[in-house]
Order: structure tokens, then sequence, then C-alpha cells
């Protein structure tokens, strides 16, 4: 039996590989005839570039820009031929603040631009742009910030590229923008479709998790908005109603308008390097997971790249998790689903020890996979 192990990682936990190499180690059997084919997955969101790393042998390119609250970090993104690889993340990701530091209100994704502006700097045409992970709500005018773009309110006064400050823009200035932006070939990769603003998009979704209140997720949400009717104002794109328009603070939408970018599937571009499709093609069964199962597994996620294909060549999934919302499985047509929460006594312990908790599920999906006929 060939049996492809296709998860993406635990957040907080586990990576990818991870994952990969504790399920093996739970469904070896020294009586076992099974093939396994480790395929570690991402969805374009936070870690995107470790996995494409470990398929394509990227060059690291080591920068110090601006994080989320304008201070020096070190960043690093990747190159290959003519390509750069930026993650968001790596210059203006959540995981980069203190918990008491996080709020959408007063963080900037400049840091990102800066990226961007050093790729293009080095002569880098392509660039693929990894937007998951972000601690921004700030419809990516930080990126633009970097690239020459400035914001104006009412009164002509500079804006800071925050937040904060989306609902106080009223002029978009691109006179200092570099002449060769339109030139490039710009993809940016998410994994999630949600809209720019509205009861669905970006701040009423994510911005909670980055550090606002509620009163100011609904001030993010309008600030939103006012930057599309500014945008429209302008002449730029309509990015509205842009499925993944909304993705990390609004920075997939954003992108369009300022950098002439194209939104891309995260996990149709991973799909696409893994080879899975050809894969799943010719195994007799998928063993795929994520740390949560919920309301956004089918907004783009691993998960449901995985059951999509599945589908197409009639192959068996079975999905190892953290824990899983009700019926969730069910409308991706799986199988049978491993929830790490069932088996653990909190939640403190389902994370620390996930490891474990995988490598006993995969002796469990061992033993239900040799008493099926």
């Amino acid at each position: 039996m060939k049996i492809v192990i296709a998860p993406d990682k635990f957040k907080d936990s586990l990576s990818a590989i991870e994952v990969c190499d504790n399920l093996v180690e739970g469904l070896s059997n020294i009586y076992s005839s099974f093939d396994f084919i480790s395929c570690p997955m991402a969805d374009g969101g936070e870690d995107s570039l470790e996995i494409l790393n470990y398929y394509l042998d990227l060059e690291p390119i080591e920068l110090i820009v601006n994080d989320p609250l304008f201070r020096p970090v070190k960043s690093t993104y990747y190159v290959s031929n003519n390509t750069a690889f930026i993650e968001m993340s790596s210059a203006s990701g959540l995981v980069l603040l203190n918990p008491s530091d996080r709020n959408p209100m007063f963080t900037s994704s400049i840091g990102t631009g800066e990226l961007i502006q050093d790729a293009i700097d080095k002569g880098f045409k392509n660039i693929n742009l990894f937007i998951g992970g972000s601690a921004t709500n700030d419809g990516a005018i930080g990126i633009a910030h970097a690239l020459g773009y400035r914001f104006y309110d009412t009164l002509g006064n500079l804006l800071s590229p925050i937040g904060k400050n989306l609902i106080k823009i009223d002029a978009i200035d691109s006179r200092r923008v570099i002449s060769n932006l339109k030139n490039l070939n710009i993809e940016v990769f998410c994994d999630v479709n949600n809209p720019m603003y509205g009861s669905e998009g970006s701040s009423f979704i994510y911005a909670a998790q980055k550090g606002a209140s509620p009163t100011e997720v609904k001030f993010l949400d309008e600030g939103l908005k006012n930057l599309v009717v500014k945008l429209n104002e302008s002449g730029y794109k309509n990015i509205s109603n842009i499925p993944g328009s909304g993705a990390a603070g609004g920075v997939g939408g954003g992108s369009i308008a300022f950098l002439d970018a194209k939104l891309v599937s995260g996990i149709d571009k991973i799909i696409e390097v893994v080879q899975l499709e050809k894969l799943i093609n010719n195994c007799d069964l998928i063993i795929t997971g994520e740390g949560k199962l919920d309301s956004q597994t089918n907004r783009g996620k691993v998960i449901s790249g995985v059951c999509r294909l599945a589908t197409k060549y009639k192959k068996p999934v079975i999905a190892v998790c953290g824990c899983e919302e009700k019926n969730i499985s069910k409308k991706l047509g799986i199988k049978k689903v491993y929830s790490i929460q069932d088996r653990s006594s909190t939640f403190s312990d389902s994370v620390n020890n996930a490891g474990e908790y995988l490598i006993q599920i995969g002796s469990e999906i061992f033993r239900y996979i040799n008493k099926k006929p």
C-alpha cells in the first residue's frame, strides 16, 4: 500500500516536516509493506518558505528592516534564478511581537515592503510574496510606503502607514514610486479567500487575533473600506470584492492595487512544487492534517487542497488535527479524523506533547488500515 502523508504544520507546536516524521514513526511496523511518501505542505501562509526550501534548496539573503512597530529586525528572504521568495511573517509577522505589543491599530507592513525593495534593487524581476502570519491590518499601505507611495489626510498631513490611519486617508501620492514597479511579475500567495472588508472581511475575521478590541475591529474595517473608496477615486483597481483581498490584513487587495500583483492560491503553488497531484493519483491512501479543523479549513487551507485532489482521483483521506469543529470533516469528504484533543488532558498538554500524540495516532491508523478488508 502506498500512503501519501501531506500535512500542514500544527501552529505553535510542530512544523509540517515534524508532523510527517511523527506519523511515519507511528505507522511504521516491521511487518508492514506500506510505502510512505512524506510531503510536508503549506498553504501560502507563514512557514511556506521553509517548505519551499525543503523542496527547492533556495539561497538566503539577510538584511535589517523595520518590524511591525518600526523597530530594526533581521529578516531573511530567499532567491533562486530570477525569482525572490519573500515571506511576510519574517518582517511583519505576529511572531515578532510580544503578546502585550500586538495591536493592528499601530502595526505596519513596511518591513515587507523593504524586503521587496531590496529584491528589486538586486535585479530580481519575479517576486513571490507569501502573506500569512501577519501582525498587521494596514491594507498594504506599509508595503506601499516602502516602495514610494505616500498617504495624506484632508489637511495634507503625511500619515504613518499603520492600521489606525486608514480611516484618515484622503489622498494617495504615487510620484515617488519606482518607475519599473509595473514591469515586475509579482505574485502574492495567500491561504484565505476573505474579502477586503465587511462581516467576512479581514478585520472582522482576523484583527482580534492580532490584538484588536471589538471597537478597534469595527474601526479597522471602516478604515479598509475608506482605503478602497480612495483607491477607486484615484483610478486604481477595484479590490473590494476580490476573493483573498482581505488576506493578511488587506495586503492581498493592497498588493493588487499598489503593486499590480496577481493574487494566487498558496496551496496551489505548493501542490505544483511538490507535484502532489501526480503522487495522489498513484497512491492508495492520503493522510493530511493541520492544527485545527474549522470553518477556515475550506478557505484555501492545506486540507481543502489535498481533499480536492483526493476527490478528483477518488482516493480515501484520513485527517489528523489538534482539534475539530463539528461536521467539518464530512463537508470535505474525509473518511476518518484523529484528534489530539480527544487524547490529551489539557490544551497545553496537546500543544507541548503533540509529537508523542501523533506517534500514537500513527499507530492507531496502522491498526485501522490493517483491520480493513
